[in-house]
């Protein structure tokens, strides 16, 4: 068996991580900032219970206000849709843009734990063969001693 590269030779060919997180911020945009933003803010209990609240007082008041002081009639509540609408229209392609640049992040992330796992892996097998190599040695030894390697394997550990 030949020997194995030594660690400084392991070390010497690996190449330096990459910083995902600087790549992708580089390749971000003000607008995808913006979009990034909204994304996180939208998808937060926050907002929810901001649109929560703001439905349920509006229409409460349109359902239990004097009919003098109701400004949306409470059969259709039309303006209520016409708003809600309109929020939806303008956050759904922002969200939209948002996930896309998560999902950019996202799958730069994947190649990097890729990339590290497969260096780790022949690094591994570095090991492995470091080790088959002194095993070889250390058998080649106790057969030179004269002893039988059976005998040897079998004992029970000293405690």
């Amino acid at each position: 068996m030949t020997k194995p590269i030594d660690v400084k030779a392991v070390l010497a060919r690996r190449k330096p991580l990459r910083n995902v997180h600087a790549e992708a911020v580089e390749h971000v945009t003000g607008l995808d900032k913006l979009a990034l933003w909204i994304t996180a803010h939208v998808g937060s209990m926050g907002f929810f219970l901001i649109i929560f609240t703001w439905t349920v007082l509006w229409l409460g008041w349109n359902l239990l206000a004097p009919p003098a002081l109701q400004f949306d009639p409470p059969t259709a509540f039309v303006f209520w849709l016409f708003i809600s609408n309109v929020i939806q229209i303008l956050l759904m392609p922002l969200i939209m843009v948002g996930q896309n640049v998560q999902g950019h992040h996202t799958e730069l992330r994947a190649e990097h734990d890729l990339e590290v796992n497969v260096r780790a892996e022949d690094e591994i097998a570095e090991v492995l063969r470091h080790l088959e190599y002194q095993n070889d040695i250390l058998v080649a030894m106790v057969e030179k001693l004269g002893v039988d390697i059976g005998t040897v394997t079998n004992k029970p550990a000293a405690r």
